[in-house]
Order: C-alpha cells, then structure tokens, then sequence
C-alpha cells in the first residue's frame, strides 16, 4: 500500500510540474503554429525545415492564397518562410521568398544546406498556368547568409529532366535532401510516368544533373546516406499502407529494393535523418524517421527509431495521436529532433522538439 501511495504521490507531483511548464499532463510534447491561419489566406501547406551553418533554424512553406488546391490547380501560390535563432522558441515573422505574379505560381518549398561552402539551397516547382497550363519547371534560390537574404530564382529543368518530360508530372520532393560527407549534394525528383529518380550536385551547386535510374514504385521520397556510405531512399506508397525502401551501394547505379511492413504509411510524405550527435555514448546507424503512422489516414505523428541504418526498427514514439500529414525534420546544434508538421487537418503547421535525452531513453 505504502508503494502504491508514493506512485501516486509522484504522479500527482509530476502533472503538477508539467501544468506549471503550460504543457497538460497527456501532452508530453509542445506545439507551436507557425503559420496561423489568416483571412486573406486560404492555406498554408506543405513543410520544410533545415538548420543553417550558423545553427538558425530556417522553415518554408507554400502560403496558397485563393484555394488551398496544389500547383497545377492554383493561380496564386507562394513561398514564404520564418527563422529561429533559439532553437525554436522564437521565430522571426513571416517573409516571401518567392513571389510570382498573378497567373505564376511557386510550390513545395525543399532545402539541403552545404556544410561546405555554407550555402543553403531552397528548391520549388514552378507553373504559369496562364501561358503553359500543366507544365512544371524546377527551380532553386539560395542564401549565403543563413536565410537572411535570397537570390534570384534559378531554373535547372533542363538539367535535370530530359525533353521528352516536358508535360509530364514531373516534381522535386518537398522538405529536403542531403550532402554527403563527401560532399554530393543529393535531392528526389519524381515522374508519376517515369519512376522516381535522384538528382545531384558534385561541384557544390554549380550544375545539377539526373542519376537515371528511375526506382519504381516511386512518389514522394526522401534519401539518407547510410553509416556505411550507401544511400537509402525511403519512399511513399499510396493505398500500400507501408513504405518501401531503395538501397544503393554504387552511388546510385544499381539499387536493391523491399516494402518496410515495419513503417506503417498512409501514403504521406515523411521525414527521415541521420542521427549524428557527436557522443561517444550515440553509436553509428542511428536513424530517425517521422510520418502518419497509420495504415490509412493521415494521423498519429510518429518518430520510429533504427539502430541499424534502417535494418529494423528498434522502438516508437508517438507524437501527437490527432490529424497529422506532411512532416518534415532537422537536427538542431544540440542534436534535438526538430519537426515541423502539417496538424489538425491542415489547419496548423507546428514545430516541435524531441530532445536528445527523449531520443537516448527510446535507445536504451
């Protein structure tokens, strides 16, 4: 009896300091909107988020103003963004990176950041659906200043599609890529009519160009380089209820392929990173993996957890349980897990940080 009261005792004293922090006692995890909803606004939609060079956190998001339709169905899309120099507790208000005239839109905001010559890439899809309805270009700014100041759009469609792809659905995976320790920077581009396929860059952005292999089945997509220098694309399925995984040893060449039952997907984009912490207690293969873990509907915000490079997966935690789409993830300076979701039937965009303490219990 003695046991059971001092539970209880602890118990009690824990809600009591979660409700002094602001957080209730069944919500573990803090959520801040990042993009409340406006009234000239219809939506904002679809996430991104890295970390720059200096450790500022840097998120874009399609501002979708008339409707909240996607980019062939709507006229006036923009790419607008916030930053934190905190760690996620504040952000700066929202600012346009891109701006298109009426009848010009721009959608599904992307990012990889060049450790080496501390560039940050934003990468979107572009359609004027005035002049040439239907038909996606592929364009990049970037910022030497950790987000602070943007240049001007640059269009590597060609560099990056054949001719024959002129009219096809073809579109660059919102959220983000990568840059090996190498130093390729790697990104997803998809062709509902011609498979998945990576692009990439060897000379730090200067040219970009397709590895044509094209990895089907294939939609939105995420790629992490292994522990052992192999890259992996984790990648949607619709109406599958799991994910697949793409493996290559060969930089991209030739690729093994098999459905992870282990990750349950309602067809989502997701989120995945390598977990690199700088500590001695973190050993390789750590990989963090964020989605809608729920076979049909988009909910149940999940961070799985592989000790493998992806092998298996070793332990899960639940996020938020409600309505939950798009998410995408970075590591912050102190190797914290920071994710920016799509919430509440895409009427939020919450950031939340899973801390590096919450990610070694999940280890142990």
């Amino acid at each position: 009896m003695k046991n059971k009261k001092s539970k209880i005792k602890n118990k009690l004293a824990l809600a009591i300091g979660l409700l002094s922090l602001g957080i209730s006692p069944a919500q573990e995890f803090e959520f801040k909107d990042l993009f409340p909803q406006k009234e000239d606004i219809a939506c904002y939609r679809i996430p991104a988020i890295v970390t720059a060079p200096n450790g500022d956190l840097i998120t874009a998001i399609d501002e979708r103003v008339p409707s909240c339709a996607d980019l062939r169905d709507n006229n006036n899309i923009n790419i607008v963004s916030k930053r934190s120099s905190d760690n996620g507790k504040t952000w700066t208000p929202i600012e346009r990176l891109v701006d298109y005239p009426l009848g010009q839109s721009a959608s599904d905001p992307s990012m990889i950041v060049d450790r080496m010559t501390h560039t940050i890439f934003l990468f979107f899809n572009y359609m004027d659906l005035d002049r040439e309805p239907q038909v996606y270009y592929l364009k990049y700014i970037k910022s030497e200043d950790n987000g602070k100041s943007w240049s001007e759009a640059v269009d590597i469609t060609d560099q990056i599609t054949p001719d024959h792809w002129h009219k096809d659905f073809k579109f660059i995976t919102s959220g983000r890529g990568i840059q090996t320790r190498k130093g390729t920077l790697i990104h997803t581009l998809v062709n509902l009519n011609n498979g998945l396929h990576l692009f990439k860059s060897e000379d730090h952005g200067r040219t970009w160009q397709r590895v044509n292999t094209p990895l089907i089945p294939g939609d939105e997509s995420k790629v992490v380089e292994r522990s052992d220098g192999s890259w992996m694309v984790n990648c949607r399925l619709n109406k599958k209820g799991y994910r697949q995984i793409y493996i290559s040893e060969d930089e991209g060449k030739t690729w093994t392929t098999h459905p992870d039952y282990n990750l349950v997907d309602p067809g989502c984009n997701a989120g995945i990173i390598r977990w690199d912490t700088n500590d001695s207690r973190t050993p390789k293969g750590i990989l963090l993996f964020v989605n809608a873990f729920d076979p049909h509907n988009r909910k149940n915000l999940t961070l799985s957890i592989s000790k493998d490079d992806g092998k298996t997966w070793s332990a899960q935690k639940t996020i938020y349980q409600g309505p939950a789409a798009y998410a995408t993830v970075t590591l912050l300076e102190n190797a914290d897990l920071g994710i920016v979701f799509e919430k509440d039937n895409y009427t939020q965009n919450s950031f939340v940080r899973i801390s590096k303490a919450q990610i070694h219990a999940l280890l142990d």
